[in-house]
């Protein structure tokens, strides 16, 4: 893992979800991580969003390095063609071993999973344990509820104004490529 070739970290649905967009989006991710250059660390499943993204990583030529815990083998059908598939004991290795093998996270819909996944690596950036950038696909408005949530914390005194800035909201696809480009290339000068 480089900067140069950066792994990109994406939390999704295990599900689709009801609106198409949230599919066009996760497919149009994978393309785009493929197209690149960039690896895809998942969480290693073949059903909903998850699939929709490695799939379209895998379609395009990407590498795919995937991550999925004993017991979600058959719910998730954990996707044996990638890159790199990865078998954990529990979710909290899953969320670590995708964590340490990535540059930048992305969060896509999804459920009470994403929400966890989320939320431990804004803990963790809150806490200043790394200083990745972490970015919702706010795919037609999906995570407005959220945005609000994290600033009624703010406002009822839980949380520094800081905490918003950790999280970075896009509309699409390639407002997220573009934004990723500019950090991940701060983030590569800041080290040289």
């Amino acid at each position: 893992m480089t900067l140069q070739n950066p792994s990109i970290c994406v939390f999704c649905g295990s599900r689709d979800g009801d609106r198409p967009a949230y599919a066009a989006q996760a497919d149009a991710l994978g393309h785009a991580l493929a197209e690149a250059g960039w690896r895809l660390v998942y969480g290693a499943g073949d059903v909903g969003l998850m699939g929709r993204v490695a799939r379209a990583a895998q379609g395009s030529g990407g590498q795919t390095f995937g991550v999925i815990p004993v017991h979600l083998l058959d719910r998730e059908v954990g996707k044996r063609d990638l890159s790199a598939f990865i078998v954990t004991e529990n979710m909290h290795e899953r969320k670590k071993v995708m964590y340490m093998n990535s540059d930048a996270i992305v969060v896509l819909p999804g459920g009470a999973g994403s929400l966890d996944e989320f939320f431990e690596v804004l803990t963790w950036r809150q806490l200043g344990l790394h200083a990745k950038p972490i970015y919702l696909l706010n795919t037609e408005g999906f995570w407005n509820p959220l945005s609000a949530l994290i600033h009624h914390f703010i406002d009822e005194g839980f949380a520094e104004p800081s905490l918003a800035g950790y999280v970075r909201m896009v509309s699409d696809v390639p407002a997220l490529m573009e934004d990723l480009r500019d950090a991940l290339s701060s983030r590569r000068l800041s080290a040289e």
